[in-house]
């Protein structure tokens, strides 16, 4: 059986708090054990950092971006290893982590060819003032267990191209990828600039109030973002935190449902609806919701539910009991409203934490199902007839990450897109996220955002150097 170990200061090093296993959800059975880090060991990540944080902020910039390219390469190298380690605490199929490992690879050259931009103020004959841009130092990355591996790296590598250092926290649920992960970044990088320590709640509060850590960034949910930045307060950390969502979209009248029916599907089922900025609650015009509701249907009854390394597998297990039971709970909830399903609808009676994607409908804001985060593989479908109705139940909603308009009115679907509240509307598309467009939420969903250069410079403080000729 494997294990799961920390890395401080370069070195491998078991924990001292509490032990966990490591579950394969497609079988129910652990592969993988370890124990939890202390906060005295946290302690001694957080000083490894800070110690590197000394050199590595003097590294010029062009052997910091040849430093994350050799990551990459080490990266692609390992990459079949790395797919598998994901299908096995993960769930997804293997040609969907062999995409996440290929996302993770082009974001690191990105990012490591990501020019960090001295702003000229004003030249003038008796001043110039110029606009530098500073590490912060320590940065604390704290990623959940749906993309271990790239939101690891969407994390870790602009902290890295910027000067600073780093101490990744991974869910307990899925922390193997990432622990290695970090052994291939030790072995490009000095000891000390990245390091992990596992741990749940403890450790994650011990992080956010840490005096030592200038920054955190997280991706998971609402309530610990919110906790998270009630505890960074002490040192007035740095924070980006993308959180929650519950994206809407709007298929508009007169939309070829056979054009566009794949694409929702998979915008709404990507890593078995587990993903952030999936496709969360549908909108369809009366006059095209039922036939699109067959199609979708017919889409879901075309999966092949299994283990994600078996051949020919399309779609995976929920990742753990207890977001199974959510999405039991909730389609549960909506039956009892009177909602139809018109496909899944309940767990197979099977090893594993497997639930088919479940269409349903008759239903409205105000059913549970749509009104919370589901998670998971199932989606409403709401029926409208004004599309001013539409958009106002679109935006009736606490969360604002993602939404998306779909038809072929390319005029009145920008019209729709500019009155979603959310930090993303994408047209004809959704949850399509890229290396240099940044992404974040408003509301519920988070603060900052991430990719690109903005992305880039919130791990960054600006200086200004005024200097009169």
């Amino acid at each position: 059986m494997n294990t799961c170990t920390l890395f401080i200061n370069g070195d491998r090093l078991s924990g001292q708090a509490d032990a966990f296993s490591v579950i394969n959800p497609a079988t129910e059975q652990p592969f993988a054990q370890g124990q939890y880090a202390s906060v005295e060991q946290l302690d001694q990540a957080v000083a490894a950092a800070r110690q590197a944080f000394t050199s590595w902020r003097q590294v010029p910039d062009a052997e910091r971006t040849a430093l994350l390219h050799k990551i990459a390469d080490a990266i692609e190298a390992n990459a079949d290893e790395l797919a598998r380690i994901i299908v096995q605490e993960q769930g997804k199929p293997l040609f969907l982590a062999q995409v996440e490992v290929g996302g993770a690879v082009a974001w690191t050259r990105y990012n490591a060819d990501l020019e960090i931009p001295v702003e000229v103020i004003e030249d003038s004959e008796h001043k110039r003032v110029e606009g530098h841009r500073k590490p912060l130092g320590v940065v604390a990355s704290i990623t959940p267990w749906n993309w271990p591996l790239m939101i690891a790296i969407w994390h870790i590598i602009p902290a890295l191209r910027t000067g600073n250092t780093v101490v990744c926290k991974p869910s307990g649920l899925t922390p193997l990828n990432t622990l290695r992960l970090v052994e291939l970044i030790n072995e490009a990088l000095p000891a000390g600039v990245v390091n992990l320590v596992t741990g749940e709640r403890e450790i994650g509060e011990a992080i956010s109030r840490h005096a030592a850590i200038d920054k955190v960034i997280f991706t998971g949910s609402t309530p610990t973002g919110q906790n998270i930045m009630s505890n960074a307060a002490g040192n007035l950390k740095r924070l980006t935190l993308e959180l929650g969502g519950n994206d809407a979209a709007i298929v508009l009248p007169g939309t070829d449902i056979d054009a566009v029916a794949e694409g929702i599907f998979q915008s709404a089922f990507l890593n078995m609806g587990q993903t952030c900025a999936a496709l969360k609650r549908l909108y369809v015009h009366d006059s095209l919701h039922d036939a699109l509701c067959d199609k979708l249907a017919a889409l879901s009854e075309a999966q092949v539910l299994d283990n994600g390394l078996n051949e020919g597998v399309t779609f995976g297990p929920v990742q753990n009991a207890r977001q199974l039971g959510v999405v039991s709970e909730l389609v549960e909830d909506a039956r009892a409203q009177g909602a139809r399903i018109l496909c899944g609808g309940q767990a197979l009676e099977r090893d594993g934490y497997f639930y088919p994607p479940t269409i349903v409908t008759d239903v409205s804001n105000g059913i549970r199902l749509v009104d919370e985060e589901q998670f998971g593989p199932a989606l409403p479908v709401i029926r409208y007839q004004d599309l001013d109705e539409a958009i106002a139940m679109a935006n009736d909603c606490g969360y604002g990450l993602g939404g998306s308009v779909w038809g072929p009115d390319l005029e009145q679907a920008n019209q729709v897109a500019r009155q979603l509240e959310c930090g993303t509307v994408w047209i004809n598309g959704h949850a399509e996220v890229l290396p240099h467009v940044p992404f974040g939420g408003c509301k519920l969903s988070g603060m900052g955002v991430e990719f690109g250069i903005d992305g880039l410079l919130e791990y960054t403080q600006l200086q200004i150097i005024n200097c009169n000729r």
